[in-house]
């Protein structure tokens, strides 16, 4: 798949769900839940045990429309064994210029954590072509309108401090997409279930207006 596929498949699910759990297998169910849900875009991090079996699992399960990366990819190393487990895009909660020109080498998209306005620059110099605002948790959607005073064409992924609450916020000003962890990922596979549906909702109607 092309990398300009790729992320348009993580723009269109509007949300790119963060995994984060205690075993491979409640990894799995949360990536199920958000799926089943409407939430196609996966992220299933590294702190989880076995991370790199949940990847191939899921790109084995070849689901419509869905597409899983690695997440707190910290180092070159970790992302190339990512890709070779089959992870369709890589996220990182800081910027490191190895790893953007592995994922260059091999056309995958490289979302790097970025906050400072030299982050993002430094991180599009390297053929980044959409940043994660983290944490977003310090930031609110204004945020989003002063990076893109002077860089309008920057695309940006708030990841951490978005829920239901506030996610149209972040997509009125223009987000690529959001990351959300615990906010949609925490609770019974049910109630992550239903949380997608509702993520998805808002979504979908804030698309058409």
């Amino acid at each position: 798949m092309k990398k300009y596929e790729i992320l348009k498949k993580i723009q269109n699910s509007g949300v790119i769900a963060v995994v984060r759990a205690d075993s491979e297998e409640h990894a799995e169910e949360i990536c199920d839940a958000c799926y089943e849900g409407g939430i196609t875009a996966l992220e299933v991090t590294y702190t989880v045990p076995g991370a790199n079996k949940v990847i191939k699992k899921q790109i084995d399960k070849k689901r419509d429309e869905q597409i899983v990366g690695a997440g707190t990819v910290l180092d070159s190393v970790t992302a190339r064994i990512a890709i070779m487990e089959g992870a369709e895009f890589i996220v990182s909660p800081s910027f490191d210029a190895e790893t953007a020109m592995l994922c260059n080498r091999y056309q995958i998209p490289y979302i790097p954590g970025c906050y400072t306005l030299n982050e993002v620059i430094k991180a599009t110099e390297y053929g980044c072509d959409v940043v994660k605002l983290f944490p977003g948790t310090l930031a609110d959607p204004s945020y989003i309108k002063a990076i893109k005073g002077p860089l309008p064409n920057v695309e940006i992924i708030p990841t951490g401090g978005v829920d239901l609450d506030n996610y149209k916020d972040w997509l009125a000003v223009g987000c690529f997409a959001v990351g959300i962890g615990s906010a949609l990922t925490k609770g019974s596979k049910d109630d992550i279930y239903q949380k997608s549906v509702k993520f998805k909702e808002v979504f979908s109607n804030n698309s058409n207006l």
